[in-house]
This record gives C-alpha cells, sequence and structure tokens, in this order.
C-alpha cells in the first residue's frame, strides 16, 4: 500500500492572477484539484510546507489527503511550478483520486550493489542511463522507486529494463530494450586492450617459428650420413695391392 500523507490546504474564492499573487504576497501558493469527473478547486498551500515537501523528493509519486470544508479529499500531486528566477514554488496542480483508479507516473531508479559489480571492481563507472522509469499502476500501489541490481555487470555491459523485476500489478510504458545502466570503461583502457592484444600476438609469433628449431638435429645429421664413405676412404688405401 502506498503511504497517504496529510497536506494543509484551504480553499480560494478567487482565482486569477490578482488573486494568485495576493496569495503568494501572504506566504501562500496557488493550486488547484481537478479530475474524477468534478469541477475543479481553486486551493491554496503554505509556501514552507509546500518547498519541504518538494524538496524531500517523491513529491509527485506521494498520494496526500486534503481536508476543504470538512471533505477529504485524495489526491496526487502532477505539477508544481517554479519561478525561473528565485526557484520557489509559484504554482501546484493536484488531481483527484477515485476509488481504484490507476494512474501513470514517473518512478525514479534506484542502483543496487553496485559495488558487487566486477566491472567496477576493475575501475569502470556506473552511468544511469534512464533516472526515472514511466509506470501505470493502481493508485494504493504506487511504487517509491525502483531497484536495479548491477551486480553481474562487466565493463561495457548494460542493464536494460527487461532484464529487472517490476512490483505485482505495475506495468511498464517504456520499452523492454530501453538501457538502464551501464559500466563505463575507465580511462585508458582501450589502450590497455589494445597493447595486451599486442603483447599477446608478440609472445604466440616466437612460438610459432620453434617448430624448425626443434626439427634441427635432423639437418645436422645430413653430413654425418655423408661422412661414411670418408670413412671407408680406407678401404681404397688398404686394398690397393694391384697385381704387377
Amino acid at each position: 500500500m502506498a503511504t497517504v500523507k496529510e497536506l494543509k490546504a484551504t480553499a480560494r474564492p478567487k482565482s486569477g492572477k490578482g488573486a494568485a499573487r495576493a496569495e503568494r504576497r501572504a506566504g501562500r501558493v496557488p493550486g488547484v484539484i481537478y479530475g474524477n469527473n468534478q469541477p475543479p478547486t481553486s486551493i491554496s498551500v503554505d509556501d514552507a510546507e509546500l518547498r519541504q515537501r518538494i524538496l524531500a523528493g517523491r513529491f509527485l509519486t506521494t498520494i496526500y489527503d486534503i481536508e476543504l470544508d470538512g471533505k477529504k479529499h485524495r489526491v496526487i500531486p502532477r505539477d508544481f511550478h517554479l519561478d525561473p528566477v528565485r526557484d520557489f514554488p509559484i504554482h501546484v496542480d493536484f488531481m483527484r483520486l477515485g476509488e481504484g483508479a490507476t494512474i501513470r507516473v514517473s518512478v525514479p531508479l534506484h542502483i543496487q550493489k553496485a559495488e558487487a559489480s566486477p566491472g567496477v571492481k576493475r575501475g569502470g563507472t556506473v552511468n544511469i542511463v534512464t533516472h526515472t522509469i514511466d509506470l501505470e499502476c493502481a493508485v494504493d500501489n504506487i511504487p517509491q522507486f525502483i531497484e536495479a541490481d548491477v551486480s553481474g555487470l562487466e565493463i561495457s555491459h548494460s542493464l536494460h529494463l527487461s532484464d529487472i523485476k517490476l512490483p505485482a500489478g505495475v506495468k511498464s510504458l517504456a520499452r523492454e530494450d530501453v538501457t538502464l545502466v551501464t559500466i563505463v570503461p575507465p580511462s585508458g583502457y582501450a589502450e590497455e586492450l589494445k597493447a595486451a592484444a599486442a603483447a599477446a600476438a608478440g609472445a604466440a609469433a616466437p612460438a610459432a617459428g620453434a617448430a624448425p628449431a626443434a626439427g634441427a638435429p635432423a639437418a645436422a645429421a645430413a653430413p654425418a650420413a655423408g661422412a661414411a664413405p670418408a670413412a671407408g676412404a680406407k678401404a681404397p688405401a688398404g686394398g690397393g695391392d694391384k697385381k704387377k
């Protein structure tokens, strides 16, 4: 079950740019609740509290109960706008969640067991290619994150979406072959591979030429075989008696 948190808000009787600016001057952030076949409701939330919720992380995947006029609205944040200069929230949108509804959310990817990766042990670096995964799931079954175990990755190897197991009842909206993580080789790794290949090739060359050297005694035996007539040269000398 997803954790449901409380968020304080007040109804905004007026809408429009002027009313929104007045809310901001009062230290509040204007917002709206919409969806579930009901008319939109203008609200405002405390600026400091909203900042804290956003900075805490997972704001857009957290379910909230907002109480207005004695009625609780179960919602999920769908968007928030930041001031382009001062970087603080200036508007927030919430979507009502009906009972048993499904929703599409972007969930962060968390890397697990990077220190056990043989590629990392050899100096490689974990490179997160896809930081979030788009999912479809029930509103009460939103995962806080998706785990990616990279303990089996070597240098230059990758982990794809099809390699991980999603929680029950959660469907991915991305392609199964999308790359999530790769192990990037360390600096100079390509040169090391080339040097190792050259050294292996150089070591193999003398070994290949060693066969004729092993047959060298056979070649040396050839003169020895030709020495037989020289040894038998005594025969003519010894048998040189000629009849006179």
